[in-house]
């Protein structure tokens, strides 16, 4: 399996890049490389290191910070996200998030990033550093012969060739150790019910039941994320499945153990001896399991290398500075759309859809009780990311546009209470892609659809299903009338006698005696309002809303 991991310091920021983010200010609460700094230095983002405040201290801070990075020791709950009334961002230097609160981040529009690639060199390499020291019997013999003793017969130990190792989790990490792993002449055994059996095969892993891993491994090691579905993964039962004298390997998560149940292993010699790196409390407050003469352990050093540190710093301030630059496509962990899509591409979409979404939001008269989006024509890698837009757009016109974005889009619509249909619309003759939001209030159903010409240009092609196509931007008046001789004109007269400037005119006709228009006026936002009652009780009109884009 070929690697791709480079050297922290080949990869620079340049600061023309990005914006002037001197507005902004970045709180770095725990221990920074020097790397992550320089980042942070050239990209123009002002940062406060400050790496010994207390919670109360931090709580009363953080209220002053746009951006907050952490590591693992920070607890980045509802409580200290409330008090970060500015927060646009946490940084995890890491691949774990277990320190931060997902849910409430989400809720309050935070943005979280980290560094899931960043450290997996060093996690793999130390599980199977500890694997060895564990069956080599190492740090028991250095002490011994640091104490001045000489009992090489005390400390025999177990070869690795022609043991079955079975991995628990075969992602970046647990792909890694089996790589490493191959030319030791094992056999390798792997569970992992989001992996396929081709990528088994290419680290030169069989994909098994974790059954099968338990019970025919000789060394089991876990490779998997903390999860609800994985805490205690390894209990008494399971333990009961492995073989006799079988070895645990976890440098994954302390959760994945049950503890009471790998002491009771131990004790009764099931289980050879375990080499752990991570504990169900960090740091322990009880160090009885770490003192178990059966246990190989280290206080956390999977990711402790220079060159780990240097990448999950430089990738993790890379992430934060895109996103206080308004990059829509950075790789969050609380994005609703996948990470890593083609930002160039994608942002035409998304910008449509935002518009389309903030047209039928302003046009419609009372609050939603269900909205929905249907895309024709629109790229796969584009349409989720399209749906969250449209919600964006279509909140914002009620909630503010400062109040909402990608993060936060979807569960506001729940905290709204109206209902979401998203849809994808096999292409029937038309335009070869379209946009459409339809919203349902108490007053009915109004709706608003856009394309996208040459992949770059966005326009708005019907209101309510009549084909009035227009520049989605500026202030505009959107009227349905009666089809009667005048209506255009009486409207044009006021108009012009108030010295309103019409910059587009949009006109449509049902076919039933309804007609429908668009007008864009050069008119400021604030004095249009005032225009929306005089057009409303010109002879012919049955409705007039206000949209500004």
């Amino acid at each position: 399996m070929s690697e791709t991991l480079v050297s922290p310091p080949a990869r620079e920021t340049a600061p023309a890049r990005f914006p002037n983010l001197s507005q902004f200010k970045v709180l770095v609460s725990e221990p920074l490389s020097d790397t992550g700094i320089e980042v942070l230095a050239k990209a123009g983002l002002p940062a406060d290191v400050k790496t010994d405040l207390s919670r109360e201290a931090l709580l009363a801070e953080i209220g002053n910070y746009d951006a907050l990075i952490v590591r693992s020791a920070t607890k980045v709950d509802r409580e200290l996200l409330t008090a970060g009334r500015k927060l646009r961002v946490v940084g995890r230097a890491g691949v774990g998030l277990d320190n931060v609160d997902l849910k409430a981040a989400t809720e309050r529009g935070v943005l979280v990033v980290n560094a899931p690639s960043g450290n997996v060199v060093s996690a793999a390499e130390h599980s199977v550093a500890l694997l060895l020291a564990m069956l080599r019997k190492i740090g028991e013999a250095q002490v011994s012969l640091k104490a001045g003793e000489w009992k090489r017969t005390k400390f025999v130990g177990i070869e690795l060739m022609g043991k079955t190792v079975g991995l628990v989790g075969l992602g970046q990490v647990g792909a890694r150790v089996a790589a490493r792993l191959k030319p030791w002449q094992v056999t390798l055994l792997a569970y992992d019910p989001y992996a396929s059996a081709a990528k088994a095969a290419e680290v030169g892993a069989e994909l098994v039941s974790l059954d099968d891993v338990l019970t025919r491994s000789d060394i089991v090691s876990l490779h998997t994320p903390s999860t609800p579905e994985t805490a205690g993964l390894i209990n008494a039962e399971r333990i009961a499945k492995m073989k006799d004298g079988a070895f645990l390997v976890n440098c994954a998560r302390g959760t994945l153990i049950d503890d009471a149940a790998l002491v009771a292993a131990l004790d009764s010699g099931k289980l050879g001896g375990a080499a752990l790196d991570v504990f169900t409390v960090e740091p322990p407050k009880d160090f009885t399991l770490m003192k178990h003469p059966r246990i190989t352990c280290t206080p956390h050093l999977g990711a402790s290398t220079v060159e780990a540190q240097d990448r999950v710093a430089v990738e993790t301030v890379e992430m934060l500075v895109e996103a206080l630059s308004g990059s829509p496509f950075v790789p969050a962990v609380n994005l609703p759309f996948p990470p890593g899509g083609d930002a160039h591409s994608a942002l035409p979409w998304m910008r449509l859809a935002e518009r389309v979404g903030e047209f039928a939001g302003q046009v419609a008269q009372g609050a939603p009780s269900q909205v929905a989006v249907s895309l024709t024509g629109v790229p796969e890698g584009a349409q989720k990311a399209c749906f969250v837009s449209a919600l964006k757009g279509l909140l914002s016109s009620s909630l503010g546009a400062e109040s909402v974005n990608l993060v936060n889009a979807a569960t506001l619509a729940k905290q709204q209470g109206f209902s979401v249909i998203e849809t994808i619309v096999a292409r029937e003759g038309g335009f070869a892609n379209t946009i459409e939001v339809s919203v349902t209030t108490a007053t009915g159903v109004r709706s608003a659809a856009g394309t996208l010409f040459g992949d770059r240009v966005g326009r708005m092609v019907a209101v309510d299903g009549l084909p009035l196509e227009f520049n989605p931007e500026g202030t505009c008046l959107v009227i349905t009338n009666q089809d009667v001789p005048g209506v255009v004109g009486r409207i044009g007269t006021l108009l012009g006698t108030r010295g309103v400037n019409i910059s587009d005119f949009a006109l449509a006709r049902s076919g039933q005696r309804k007609a429908a228009a668009v007008i864009r006026i050069d008119t400021p936002s604030g004095a249009a309002r005032d225009l929306v009652d005089a057009v409303s009780k010109l002879e012919g009109i049955e409705s007039v809303s206000l949209v500004v884009l």
